[in-house]
């Protein structure tokens, strides 16, 4: 059941308020696993639950969980991911043996799922995005975990769904993470729509190819404006093999302190 939401100003989303804690920043993490096969040809989900433990995160959104052809059944291993890095699988498929929804999978280590929605983004080929709130020590969070499509036009449509996805909801601290598939920086970008609730974008760290970065395709983007303390890009030794694209990692700041209940989503969200 959602939670109970304050009061809030008439024609905006309900705020929900935030738990007084001053509890450490929140570790996230976003990472396209390629189907957990790494650089080197070898399919090995072991491989890539290792590179997830590097991560130390609260919560992770990983790309490309699930077969991509026939029946989408699950590729990682859940009670290894488990054991090695603490984080839960969240169940999001249609299948009983499915990890993801259109390969979107969500982990989280700590805190419970107050709301879940499966989107099937417009495009001209299947992709989706999972928006999940969660009730976490440190408050409440929304992640919208994507893996946007490789058509710009179909890009810039499955940016403005999200955006109207997300405004449908209560108020709160919300992320957006995934492979955006978006390299073009400025009036070029096809996530310009995004900057209507994200704000400008700033240069993301690359993360593609894992070997030798130099694109941006994976964001870690965050609202309001501040709570995002740093995004770097992880280099591990194994992550720069283990798939063919690095993970990206994010501080996130929830302390109550520095977020205001009077900050409503933006009316072009």
């Amino acid at each position: 059941m959602d939670p109970q939401p304050a009061s809030s100003a008439p024609g905006a989303p309900p705020v929900t308020a935030v738990a007084d804690t001053s509890a450490r920043p929140v570790v996230v993490g976003s990472y396209n696993v390629h189907k957990c096969v790494g650089l080197d040809g070898r399919f090995d989900p072991a491989r890539i639950a290792a590179v997830v433990a590097e991560l130390g995160a609260d919560v992770v959104a990983l790309q490309e969980v699930d077969r991509r052809f026939g029946r989408r059944s699950g590729l990682l291993d859940a009670e290894m991911l488990r054991r090695d890095s603490g984080l839960h699988l969240l169940h999001v498929s249609d299948l009983p043996d499915g990890h993801g929804w259109h390969g979107n999978a969500l982990l989280v280590r700590d805190g419970s799922v107050t709301r879940l929605r499966r989107l099937t983004l417009p495009g001209a080929e299947p992709r989706g995005a999972i928006i999940t709130e969660l009730a976490l020590p440190a408050g409440p969070l929304r992640v919208v975990a994507a893996h946007f499509g490789l058509l710009r036009r179909c890009r810039m449509r499955q940016s403005a769904m999200i955006l109207d996805a997300i405004a449908e909801g209560e108020t709160m601290p919300t992320l957006l993470l995934g492979d955006l598939n978006e390299w073009r920086p400025g009036r070029r970008s096809s996530l310009r729509p995004l900057d209507a609730l994200f704000g400008p974008m700033a240069a993301s760290p690359p993360s593609f190819p894992a070997p030798l970065p130099l694109i941006s395709l994976d964001r870690i983007l965050g609202w309001p404006q501040g709570i995002l303390r740093q995004v770097q890009v992880h280099r591990s030794t194994l992550a720069r093999i283990a798939s063919d694209h690095l993970p990206l990692k994010a501080w996130v700041d929830l302390d109550p302190a520095r977020l205001s209940l009077q900050d409503r989503l933006p009316e072009a969200a």
